[in-house]
């Protein structure tokens, strides 16, 4: 299975994109990153975000020093300029009412060739600011490809302006293989346990 992203063009554009919002982040939206030194320097991984804002896959794949793959919603990719433009840095569709085999094993392929894969656990965006219950299907991935999950947490991304926050925790080992629907189910309370120490001792 063809890894999409991997050609010159995808790892060029995305250190490009990279360097540009960084500079959009630190300049206009004073962003201010923390625990940074958690961010393991090579090997699968499953970075695992919360979702408040538009500006959180632009933040996470900033922060992160590696391309970070990210699984999107399907109708991002039908907006003329931007679906191009996240396909060839490497983002690919994802079904939300239906994701199915394909787009499991297709993630898993970039996890098996140890390239990092972005997804945001809640599935939508938080607009409370409470971190929503997440999914399954991202521990389930890192559980199948025995990986570390990342937990991270972005405060103050909404809008155009104020200060953004980034709190990286420390990588929480895979859930077991055989750890089913109840275990990933805890796997998912402390990954939100977790989040939430963040965002607290954040302030």
């Amino acid at each position: 299975m063809r890894v999409r992203g991997r050609g010159v063009l995808g790892p060029v554009l995305y250190s490009f994109g990279r360097v540009l919002c960084l500079g959009v982040l630190y300049s206009l939206r004073r962003m201010q990153v923390y625990g940074r030194e958690n961010i393991p320097a090579a090997g699968g991984l499953v970075v695992a975000a919360t979702h408040t804002s538009y500006w959180d896959p632009v933040v996470v794949g900033s922060v992160v020093g590696r391309q970070v793959f990210f699984m999107a919603k399907k109708e991002l990719f039908r907006i003329p300029l931007l679906g191009p433009v996240i396909r060839a840095v490497g983002a690919f569709p994802v079904d939300r009412s239906r994701a199915g085999a394909g787009t499991f094993r297709l993630a898993a392929s970039y996890l098996s060739r140890g390239q990092v894969l972005g997804v945001f656990p809640e599935g939508t965006r938080s607009h409370s600011g409470r971190v929503l219950p997440p999914q399954a299907g991202a521990f389930l991935l890192a559980a199948t490809a025995r990986v570390p999950v990342l937990p991270v947490a972005v405060a103050g991304s909404r809008g155009l302006w104020g200060r953004v926050r980034v709190y990286v925790g420390e990588p929480m080992p895979p859930p077991a293989r055989d750890a089913g629907r109840e275990g990933l189910a805890a796997y998912g309370r402390e990954w939100v346990r977790r989040i939430e120490g963040l965002l607290e001792r954040g302030g």
